[in-house]
């Protein structure tokens, strides 16, 4: 995978860890804070950080950003620097940006600045945390679209011993197994996998409607 070149402006807890794990995954980061420590506490761990104020756009102009992938603003908590700094980098002409939105309604003012990707960190990990205590045996949980979610599932009792063609999971539930791990294995296994026996180790990756991923476990 060819490096890309990101800017990350924000170093609350989600720009930090974002910024610090797109460099671990061998992109080119630049960070961008208002406040010298923050800068000053990563700027070893990032391609490169910058104190500024995002919400002014003439310190914005001088920096490189539009020749990078994705700008990602990481402002949850303070809706106006968040939205301005939004404005600031679509009047720059940045192409691709990412938003953090903290509330609902943050949601819908940063759509209507035209900011199609946007996360919620903190409703996302709740939900995530809530999926995981409501299956016991689901180890991870990504919304997928509206009204589907992959799942990665522990290989339920019931299904060791079995092919996945014995199992008939899209006939009997509309959900599909898209790939399989082995944790004492590098390589998870894909493509066609009608004919693989499951074992007790395995883990699930598996695609479906959210009302019926609950009915795979029972």
């Amino acid at each position: 995978m060819s490096s890309k070149q990101f800017v990350v402006i924000g170093l609350g807890n989600s720009g930090y860890f974002l910024a610090r794990h797109l460099t671990a995954l061998g992109h080119d980061v630049l960070v961008i804070d208002s406040s010298p420590e923050k800068i000053q506490d990563i700027t070893a761990s990032v391609s490169q950080a910058v104190v500024a104020d995002s919400t002014r756009k003439k310190q914005m102009a001088s920096l490189p950003l539009n020749k990078v992938d994705s700008v990602v603003v990481c402002i949850g908590e303070d809706l106006e620097a968040s939205l301005l700094t939004v404005l600031n980098l679509k009047e720059l002409g940045v192409k691709h940006i990412i938003a953090k939105s903290s509330s609902p309604a943050h949601t819908v003012i940063l759509e209507k600045l035209g900011v199609s990707d946007i996360f919620h960190p903190e409703r996302d990990m709740a939900i995530s945390l809530a999926e995981r205590m409501n299956r016991p045996n689901m180890l991870d949980y990504l919304p997928f679209m509206e009204g589907f979610s992959i799942v990665e599932l522990a290989c339920p009792e019931k299904f060791i011993g079995k092919s996945l063609k014995e199992l008939s999971l899209t006939s009997k539930y509309g959900v599909q197994v898209i790939a399989i791990r082995d944790p004492l294995e590098t390589e998870p296994k894909l493509g066609n996998l009608a004919d693989y026996v499951l074992q007790e180790r395995d883990v699930l990756f598996i695609i479906g409607p959210n009302k019926v991923l609950d009915k795979i476990k029972d």
